[in-house]
């Protein structure tokens, strides 16, 4: 169980508050595309990353999508639009502090997921021979 303050006190979270916890994170990260936005933005802090470019970077996601994902993961206050003053107008977006907060959980899948495909790879390997 993982540990909480409430009033001052330490105590352990029941298996209730830790599965609405996962409700609300997945009703936020869920879904295709959310935290491969967040992954590609974080991974690129350095730039300036906009719509196109984003689309291209995370193909195959519509430009619909896109959109819809990138304003819920903007009222969920985990990135920033910002319009920059160019001619014609641009839209940049970037990954907020507390957007980075998510760094771990995506690290994690990320590491999962190669470990994943080498034990898929070499379990068909072994039924091959």
């Amino acid at each position: 169980m993982t540990k909480i303050i409430e009033n001052g006190q330490e105590r352990e979270t029941t298996c209730t508050e830790e599965l609405f916890a996962m409700r609300d994170s997945l009703d936020v990260l869920g879904g295709k595309w959310k935290l491969m936005i967040l992954r590609y933005l974080t991974n690129r802090t350095d730039q300036h990353i906009h719509f196109k470019k984003l689309q291209r970077g995370i193909d195959p996601i519509s430009a619909k999508m896109l959109s819809k994902e990138l304003k819920e993961l903007e009222m969920n206050l985990l990135i920033t639009r910002t319009i920059q003053d160019t001619k014609p107008i641009t839209v940049t977006y970037a990954v907020t502090e507390y957007g980075k907060s998510v760094f771990p959980v995506t690290e994690t899948l990320v590491k999962w997921g190669l470990l994943h495909r080498e034990k898929i790879k070499e379990s068909m390997s072994a039924s091959e021979s």
